[in-house]
């Protein structure tokens, strides 16, 4: 063990502490003054009393609510779900101005990334033809179409599970001689990307979700790191053509990008259908691979910020880490855009304060307060938030969870709030309403601009995007060990104090504007995981 304390106090207001290691009963603490004995083991990432707790009282950490004790823990005792509850404060408006101090941007303002600049002043980080369907009716259309432009444009390098099970059923001679003759990629098209989305709305639910999925689509294709986009339509869906056509053009300034749209019902038979997208999206790729990287600012990043699997460590040192990173971002004139408004429970005052004006933190308690209704309707509620795995690994509450994961956005004045499917146009921070659910929050935020997600894990989530590459933050080694083919990035020596957050989040950058510039790639493109789920907010009819 390391000469560092085995304990933190987040912020001189809480009275609980985190371990930071395993602690055995009997351990002798001495903090802000006092000395206690631990009366009970706690378990690494996991919080113990600083004091006495009556039935009732408070329960503060990161300097906010979190919860109040249901039982009483005696000083030393360990928080559980049966001996405390969610709680949160009660926020009403703006309570006062927030003050920020910018951190210093010197050193990154003649920085820039290497991207795909776009008619309309955005910069892709990518550059990507994407294919999509209107309505679920043509997801067999766009798998047909994805099996066939893949074995030109996307052949696998390497196939280690596929060579497993042909060494098994043909013998590992085999596998010796397929070693010799790699399928390998042509650089004839090394600068254009083909991606595809398969999704199940557009019809048989509310005319609000069409419209919603409509949006989102239309987000995709105005996401800087899409060159063009090919559509496809079935004819008779909630999802019109001129609904999807009309969500694009309220996105656009006169800069259209290629995008071609085919409706089947109006073309025949499936063959002939297919052959005319396969002839003419072929000629629009074919000119967005003429597109080629140039420099560009860092304001020109849009930061998607998320977590998903957190643990106990997450608010000490991966979200931290990103708030760091959009600090910077902000400084500098970039956006970053903070989602999963479940998990923002809690920490309502400081965000509100954190508004620029008093028509955002309307906007934010509004879209706050009608979302936990629609959940409260059907049996639920934020409070519930908290999964079986955050639980196990020291997140109590849902309060306790969303400090931590606020912690994300760093302290820079939030400049805009957004719903579902808005697009970020604003520099510095915005806040994005979207569920916490990782694939449906990182969907969201995708079609809201970013052109890089950063994705924080204490358990490990094997999540990605079709679009938008999403680096993968470790909260803890111990994890970027163990699965060490998802994790990007480690911020687990801050634990140890071998790293401040100012490193980390320096240290973080670079790595970003690697990803950025095509340098590096990060594991979940590697691994394929285009993940893509729609929220759906309504009900099927």
């Amino acid at each position: 063990m390391s000469s560092r304390n085995p304990f933190l106090k987040t912020n001189p207001k809480d009275n609980v502490a985190v371990a930071l290691d395993n602690l055995d009963k009997g351990y002798e603490v001495e903090l802000d003054g006092l000395r206690f004995s631990l009366v009970e083991p706690i378990a690494l990432k996991h919080k113990f009393a600083c004091k006495a707790f009556n039935v009732h009282d408070a329960i503060y950490m990161y300097g906010v609510l979190v919860g109040e004790a249901t039982q009483p823990i005696p000083q030393g005792g360990l928080l559980t779900t049966q001996n405390c509850k969610h709680k949160t404060q009660e926020v009403t408006g703006k309570t006062a101005e927030w003050e920020w101090t910018p951190p210093d941007t010197t050193p990154w303002e003649t920085r820039s990334f290497m991207g795909y600049h776009r008619a309309d002043g955005q910069v892709g980080t990518d550059n990507i033809w994407l294919f999509f369907p209107l309505v679920f009716c043509e997801n067999r259309n766009i798998e047909t179409l994805k099996s066939v432009f893949e074995k030109e444009f996307n052949p696998p390098e390497k196939e280690p599970l596929q060579e497993l099970l042909s060494s098994l059923v043909s013998g590992e001679e085999r596998k010796k001689n397929s070693e010799h003759h790699p399928h390998k990629k042509s650089n004839q098209y090394e600068n254009i990307k083909v991606r595809f989305l398969t999704h199940q709305g557009g019809c048989g639910g509310t005319r609000q979700d069409a419209q919603a999925l409509a949006r989102l689509l239309a987000g995709y294709v105005n996401n800087p790191n899409v060159a063009g986009a090919t559509v496809l339509s079935l004819g008779c869906q909630n999802l019109e053509i001129k609904i999807f056509k009309e969500a694009l053009a309220s996105l656009q300034s006169g800069n259209e990008k290629p995008v071609l749209i085919y409706d089947q019902q109006t073309e025949g038979t499936i063959d002939a259908f297919l052959s005319k997208i396969i002839t003419q999206s072929f000629e629009e790729i074919k000119k967005a691979n003429e597109i080629k990287r140039a420099p560009a600012p860092l304001s020109k990043l849009t930061i998607g910020l998320e977590c998903g699997g957190s643990d106990g460590f997450s608010g000490i040192t991966a979200n931290p880490t990103l708030g760091q990173v959009s600090d910077l971002i902000s400084g500098l004139g970039g956006k970053s855009i903070l989602a999963e408004f479940p998990e923002l429970t809690g920490v309502e005052q400081e965000l509100v304060n954190r508004c620029t004006s008093e028509p955002l933190a309307r906007k934010f308690l509004n879209l706050m307060q009608q979302y936990e209704l629609a959940a409260t309707q059907v049996g639920s509620g934020f409070d519930m938030n908290p999964s079986p795995g955050n639980i196990q690994d020291g997140l109590i509450t849902d309060a306790m969870k969303s400090a931590g994961a606020a912690k994300k956005a760093g302290n820079a004045p939030i400049s805009n709030v957004l719903d579902y499917t808005e697009y970020a146009d604003t520099p510095g921070v915005s806040l994005l309403c979207t569920p916490g659910n990782d694939v449906e929050s990182t969907t969201a935020l995708a079609g809201s601009g970013a052109n890089i997600i950063l994705f924080t894990t204490g358990l490990g989530t094997p999540t990605g995007n079709p679009i938008t590459p999403v680096i993968k933050v470790s909260s803890n080694s111990i994890l970027t060990q163990k699965m060490n083919d998802i994790i990007d990035f480690d911020c687990g020596s801050i634990i140890t104090q071998k790293q401040s957050l100012e490193e980390a989040g320096d240290a973080l950058l670079e790595y970003i504007i690697k990803v950025a510039s095509g340098e590096e790639i990060p594991k979940a493109v590697q691994l394929k995981q285009n993940d893509f789920i729609p929220w759906k907010r309504g009900v099927s009819l």
